[in-house]
């Protein structure tokens, strides 16, 4: 069930999935087994995105208890390597080992989070890490002298955002998404809508798909996206959509739009008012602005409850802030927040902001801007 509610509500109505912040160690000897734990689940972290990008776990899901021999020739990859792996995944937990036949099984409360390309993969998630890691070194000199990093830096970047965006539009986009904005009448009888940083563009094609008398455009200024985005988009044969090089900033749109959308792109902007007064001007009279974004506070001690509150700064710290600031940006950063995102709605010209959730998705909030 999605909830409706104005931004004004009070703390106890937003999603809290956790009541307690961590308690710090009790001294030195605790402190030493938190960085421990890091440093394992750290690995453990590596060794999953391993076995999600060589199909290792798809493989081991439809496996029996097998030895390392038999796992590695039904992937088609390398027993030594394979063997490694298993013994780093057993260490970690995600795969019970029996020593007497020296076979391998993958724990089946780990199947639906490893495998299949739905919302409950988290293996798919934690790819950020190797990729927020390879940008180390710039991001130390950017600390050091300022600046921050290109998009160019993150070269798989757009397709982990992609499938991390596919996996919730196909299971939500059409059914509970878009029905928070009101406009699903419309869409049938034909608008024009525009997506503000569409990526490689799966849900405008979605949409696109769903919606035959409506037209829609993507802008995005990454040329490889955009060429994603078209390609699927003439694979499906798609005649009422269109993505266009843009930076977003420099919109120019002038009463155009009768919905338009940004999935996770607004604090990624170098002058995200900007775009938003961009988005404001672009909308016709009584149009509607969805803006999905993360569900956090503006503030850091209501964000310490978040199971994944460490992860959001981090994302933030080594991609969304650092590209916003090497583009001599404002580096927003991904924990902007819900006050401050409605705030910036209302500075852009939004009359109407309405902070909005869905209960299969604690990730995100769904603004709805009119």
């Amino acid at each position: 069930m999605g909830s409706t509610q104005p931004f004004e509500a009070t703390p106890d109505a937003r999603p809290r999935p956790q009541e307690e912040s961590p308690k710090p160690p009790s001294g030195p000897e605790e402190a030493a087994g938190r960085l421990l734990d890091i440093l394992n689940d750290s690995s453990a972290a590596l060794l999953v995105v391993l076995g999600h990008r060589t199909g290792l776990f798809e493989v081991m899901a439809a496996l029996p208890a097998a030895p390392s021999r038999l796992v590695a020739d039904a992937a088609g990859l390398e027993e030594r390597y394979v063997r490694e792996w298993l013994g780093g995944m057993v260490s970690a937990g995600f795969i019970d080992y029996r020593p007497a036949e020296a076979t391998y099984h993958l724990r089946p409360e780990y199947i639906p989070l490893v495998t299949g390309t739905g919302t409950d993969n988290l293996a798919r998630t934690l790819q950020y890490v190797p990729l927020l890691g390879a940008v180390g070194p710039q991001i130390v000199q950017a600390f050091r002298h300022g600046g921050g990093t290109l998009y160019s830096d993150y070269p798989q970047f757009h397709q982990v955002m992609a499938a991390e965006s596919a996996a919730v539009n196909d299971a939500a986009l059409l059914d509970r998404i878009m029905p928070l904005t009101g406009r699903e009448a419309a869409l049938r009888t034909g608008i024009s809508v525009a997506d503000i940083g569409c990526g490689e563009g799966h849900a405008m094609n979605l949409l696109a798909a769903a919606f035959p008398l409506s037209s829609f455009t993507g802008f995005d200024f990454s040329h490889a996206a955009l060429e994603a985005a078209a390609a699927e988009a003439t694979t499906l044969g798609l005649t009422n959509v269109r993505f266009e090089y843009c930076d977003v900033a420099r919109l120019g749109r002038d009463q155009e739009f009768d919905l338009i959308t940004a999935f996770d792109a607004i604090h990624d902007q170098a002058q995200p008012g900007t775009v938003l007064q961009q988005v404001r001007a672009a909308l016709k009279p009584g149009g509607t602005f969805l803006m999905v974004d993360i569900n956090a506070s503006s503030n850091l001690e209501e964000n310490t409850s978040l199971p994944w509150a460490t992860f959001l700064y981090a994302v933030s710290t080594f991609h969304c802030m650092a590209v916003s600031l090497g583009q001599g940006g404002v580096g927003l950063g991904t924990v902007w927040g819900r006050e401050l995102a409605a705030t910036m709605l209302a500075e852009a010209g939004f009359a109407n902001v309405a902070a909005m959730y869905l209960d299969e998705d604690p990730f995100n909030v769904y603004f709805i801007a009119e």
